[in-house]
């Protein structure tokens, strides 16, 4: 099975979860910026959570399906469309061949998830599937897709095959069938224009005035457009250090907000590199990041502070959702 690429889109990236392990040599984690998104993509049609999978950036591709296809969107709602009929987000879809699918202008968040069952056929490197672009390895070529791109995907088996047998049930003479079911909205997130982001205090909160920690909890930062899969550049009230100081580069994560000497926000995203040297005055929760991902250039985020207890218990909730979510398809499909 093969999917043309008629128009690459903004940003088109094959991603999985992440290449974990090789950060003291300098390798980035990468991945997707949403990592729910991706993972609840995957699990909607049956494939393992780290499947590689399409992350596409406010304006989406257009694709070409050279053979029928199992498929599921989730994440931002780019007004996605099967040869111009408006298709459902966060549900299984059998794509017939000799479909386009394209995307129109976004509704609501910024990336959006295709999950094709059994997966995209690319090279494992390093244990993951993810592009990081700055190295060029990983995805198709170690590259964003351009025209005339042609994906392979993998012949599904188990759980997508499922899929697949029950949707060709009822595609009918149509272009492509969905299911009448979806998870409930409570399992994946919801995308706000505005956003309340929730962080914890960063090691070197304490070398900040009360003034600017004050700004941080306060005032309301734009996304700017110099932002990237690298990192987050906000625009509002500019924060200082007490007192000027040379600093050593230190290990940072995807979610480290960062302050450069003309004090405004940096926030690290997946492509972010391991050490930095700017101060780290908070850290985006584990929880929110999702939600971080999915808010637009030109867009505001409010910093809402919490406790580490607090944060790793938001995650736990999160983890047991998608295991909830996991467990209710194996019953749906196999029932």
């Amino acid at each position: 099975m093969s999917i043309k690429v008629l128009k690459p889109g903004l940003l088109s990236t094959i991603q999985d979860t992440g290449r974990y392990g090789y950060q003291k040599e300098g390798i980035m984690v990468s991945g997707a910026m949403d990592e729910v998104a991706i993972r609840i993509a995957n699990l909607l049609i049956g494939n393992d959570q780290q499947a590689a999978a399409l992350e596409v950036t406010l304006l989406g591709p257009t694709l070409y399906f050279e053979a029928d296809c199992l498929i599921a969107i989730t994440g931002a709602d780019l007004s996605p469309s099967i040869n111009g009929k408006p298709v459902k987000l966060w549900r299984p879809t059998l794509v017939k061949r000799n479909s386009t699918l394209a995307f129109g202008a976004p509704v609501r968040g910024c990336r959006a998830y295709i999950a094709v069952g059994g997966g995209f056929d690319v090279p494992e490197i390093m244990g993951s599937y993810a592009t990081y672009l700055r190295a060029g390895i990983g995805g198709f070529k170690g590259r964003a897709l351009q025209t005339g791109d042609i994906l392979t995907c993998c012949k599904p088996v188990g759980n997508p095959k499922l899929h697949w047998e029950q949707l060709q049930e009822t595609i009918g003479i149509g272009d492509y069938a969905q299911t009448t079911w979806s998870p409930s909205p409570e399992l994946y997130p919801t995308y706000e224009h505005n956003s309340t982001i929730r962080a914890v205090k960063g090691p070197d909160y304490e070398l900040f005035p009360s003034s600017s920690q004050e700004y941080l909890w306060t005032e309301k930062f734009m996304i700017t457009t110099a932002s990237d899969r690298m990192g987050y550049r906000l625009q509002g009230m500019p924060l200082s250090l007490t007192e000027n100081k040379e600093m050593l580069s230190s290990a940072v994560t995807f979610g480290t907000i960062q302050v450069p000497a003309q004090g405004q926000l940096i926030i690290l995203m997946a492509d972010h590199q391991t050490t930095g040297g700017y101060p780290r005055i908070a850290q985006v929760i584990t929880a929110d990041l999702s939600q971080l991902a999915q808010v637009q250039p030109g867009k505001f985020i409010r910093f809402e502070e919490t406790t580490l207890e607090k944060a790793q218990q938001l995650f736990i909730e999160q983890e047991q959702k998608i295991e909830q979510l996991k467990w209710a398809l194996q019953f749906k499909i196999n029932h």
